[in-house]
């Protein structure tokens, strides 16, 4: 087709940091996009989206949209910027490579990027080729799910749960941490489907939000408690006899060390921990150890804690003790890239590292990064992200960022909270303007986009962008002086992975998408990919890694300085930091929001409604109070990551967070957050 529509309805796919991956339907009058919606030939997403999607043309038509490179004329922090060419750009940003590398070695040069557009070839493709090539510091880039895939892989193998199109065979769903509603609308479409069948649906979470509403039953927890309640139910399914016990004898390990560690949880003690009622406790773990099949939806949230690997570990083992992987509609999810998962070592190249044991940098201390390093980070290349906002520790990250002997390049289509602190910012392209290939980390199908725009302005894609730059640096041309399709090939490796059987790049120009595996995937449990091949309770993996090898819980870490949890979770409008920019959306939200326990409020004689300042060690900021039994006492929860706007009183949640590592995959903390709260007006 035509990369430029004039007019007519065209097949798009939805870019954004998202497991639905849904199909859209873009139209297009006199050349420019009028209406976005869902494609309802999508087999999952089938023509339903979310409103934030379907305001997408205002982003991309956005008044602010970043069109011309700039170069910064004034102080770090302020927009003070002016127009330069590309080649200006590429001069300037290639001449700094080459004299901080002469003078401080590649590793001084630090990528920074996450999944602001998940196609393949934007978000991990020619970047990670360039970087490895050039010598660059690696990036560990564990901030969203690292310690729940971690912790979810040493019970079962990978990133593999059931397939969602038969969770509507489901009869109990269990969604654990997770706000469907906002952040995963088409697994709540599956599950109201089952639920005409009898199905019943349960919300665990530490925050009563659109979820817990549109649930059957709703059970509030403490924040960090969870593996203890899964303990607590593994308890009673053992001891009333729930077991199946031949499931256990053929498809699991270490099932009796198992035993013996959840017969300390009683429900009187998983009630003294997590606040759940024992008779709660009792009446859940019956339920879900009588009906058959059962699903359970782990979430992101419950992993952003110092024990979030363990809460994952701990949930994902519930499914063996009643045999529900051998049942159409049970099992479990964390994530389901296993399925379609490319072949990134072609892609990628890290055999390029001119030496392989070069540093590795986490995203989640990027403020320590910047300021304690040792070689100093001396150039920092952000795209795909918006560190000055989701990284945690603002204070310490903006700090860094306006070192004056840092050299930063941001590539984004806005000119964000991180471009304020940039020397060279980039105008990126939209995902309408890109070829590229998407996968999904909740359903199966593998959907290639064709780009249905011309780059607007004199924006380029990642792709583009990096490409370009290793050939101003004079890289290999075979390496890199090659075609999105060629790259995408390449990625499509059935040898690396056999459920990529017949999927192409023509079978997917020719398709859209394509499902991983097609209709007729083998059991689940006859390809569990453990180091034992079996669902693994005790994990001698995890013994080896310096890991207590049994489920368990273990408090969380935040000294108790201050006496609230601060949980930071989604809000409906915004992914993360992405549409916080857009004016519609934030009316919809109307302002940031600190939910706050009644009792807690009377105590510190707080009103429904006023500012309040929240702060700790790391900084403080300001937000409106919102009263209610949302939360439990002792717990406040607000939402969404809302960037820096000071006439509006907004400022980065991410202030108050910590640096601190999960116990597993390296992964952020953001939730294992204490913090005291006063008036706005309270004197210091």
């Amino acid at each position: 087709m035509s990369k430029s529509v004039i007019n007519g309805t065209v097949k798009s796919v939805c870019p954004f940091d998202c497991p639905d991956t849904c199909g859209l339907s873009v139209t297009f009058e006199e050349g420019k996009i009028t209406k976005v919606t869902g494609d309802a030939e999508h087999p999952v997403t089938r023509g339903a989206i979310c409103n934030k999607v379907r305001q997408i043309n205002d982003r991309v038509y956005h008044p602010e949209r970043l069109l011309y490179p700039l170069r910064r004329v004034g102080p770090k922090g302020e927009h003070s910027f002016e127009r330069i060419s590309w080649e200006e750009a590429y001069e300037e940003i290639t001449s700094r490579m080459k004299g901080i590398i002469s003078e401080y070695g590649a590793s001084a040069i630090l990528p920074y990027s996450f999944y602001g557009n998940m196609g393949v070839l934007n978000a991990e493709g020619m970047d990670r080729r360039f970087f490895h090539r050039l010598g660059a510091s690696q990036l560990d880039r564990a901030i969203c799910n690292a310690a729940g895939s971690t912790g979810y892989a040493y019970t079962m193998g990978a990133s593999k749960g059931i397939d969602p199109e038969e969770t509507i065979h489901t009869k109990l769903f269990l969604i654990w941490g997770c706000n469907l509603v906002s952040t995963n609308m088409h697994q709540t479409m599956l599950a109201t489907e089952a639920r005409k069948n009898g199905a019943k649906v349960i919300h665990i979470d530490v925050h009563r939000n659109r979820t817990s509403t549109w649930a059957d039953q709703f059970i509030h927890l403490r924040p960090g408690t969870d593996a203890a309640l899964a303990l607590g139910m593994m308890h009673v399914i053992i001891r009333d006899e729930l077991t199946d016990q031949a499931f256990l004898e053929q498809f699991t390990l270490g099932y009796e060390d198992l035993a013996k560690q959840a017969a300390e949880y009683t429900p009187e003690r998983v009630e003294a921990i997590t606040g759940v009622p024992a008779a709660e406790v009792e009446e859940l773990s019956r339920l879900y150890g009588t009906t058959t099949p059962s699903f359970i939806r782990i979430g992101n949230g419950l992993q952003h804690h110092d024990n979030g690997g363990m809460i994952v570990r701990t949930i994902s083992c519930l499914p063996a003790l009643t045999g529900q992987w051998d049942v159409r509609g049970g099992g479990a999810m964390k994530g389901n890239s296993w399925y379609s998962r490319l072949n990134g070592e072609k892609i990628e190249r890290p055999d390029l590292l001119p030496d392989p044991a070069v540093r590795t940098i986490s995203m989640n201390q990027l403020g320590d990064a910047l300021l304690d390093a040792a070689p100093p980070v001396k150039m920092l290349f952000v795209y795909n992200s918006n560190p000055a906002v989701v990284a945690p520790d603002q204070n310490r990250v903006r700090e860094g960022l306006a070192r004056e002997d840092l050299f930063t390049v941001t590539h984004d289509l806005f000119l964000t909270d991180t471009c304020k602190y940039s020397d060279i910012v980039l105008p990126a392209t939209s995902h309408f303007e890109n070829l590229d290939l998407y996968t999904s980390y909740w359903h199966l199908y593998l959907q290639l986009h064709q780009p249905i725009m011309e780059p607007m302005g004199e924006c380029k894609s990642n792709f583009t962008l990096f490409k370009e730059l290793a050939l101003k640096l004079d890289f290999e041309p075979h390496l890199f002086d090659i075609s999105e399709q060629q790259m995408i090939s390449e990625a499509l490796d059935s040898e690396n992975n056999p459920l990529l059987k017949g999927i192409t790049f023509e079978a997917l120009q020719a398709n859209t998408w394509m499902k991983a595996g097609g209709n007729e995937l083998p059991s689940y449990t006859s390809m569990i990919p453990t180091p034992s091949g079996k669902i693994e309770l005790y994990s001698a993996k995890m013994l080896m890694n310096g890991l207590p090898p049994i489920p368990n819980h273990t408090p969380l870490r935040e000294p108790e300085t201050y006496p609230f949890w601060l949980t930071t979770g989604p809000n409906h409008s915004f992914i993360n930091s992405t549409f916080a920019n857009q004016e519609k959306l934030q009316k919809l939200e109307k302002e940031p929001l600190l939910h706050m326990h009644a009792d807690d409020a009377e105590a510190l004689g707080l009103l429904n409604g006023e500012r309040v300042k929240i702060r700790n060690d790391r900084g403080e900021l300001e937000m409106t109070l919102r009263v209610g039994q949302d939360v439990l006492p002792g717990v406040l929860v607000t939402q969404g990551l809302w960037w820096e706007d000071k006439k509006k009183g907004h400022q980065a949640v991410n202030i108050l967070t910590p640096q601190r590592l999960a116990d597993m995959g390296g992964g952020a903390t953001f939730f294992s957050n204490r913090v005291e709260v006063l008036k706005a007006d309270a004197a210091q």
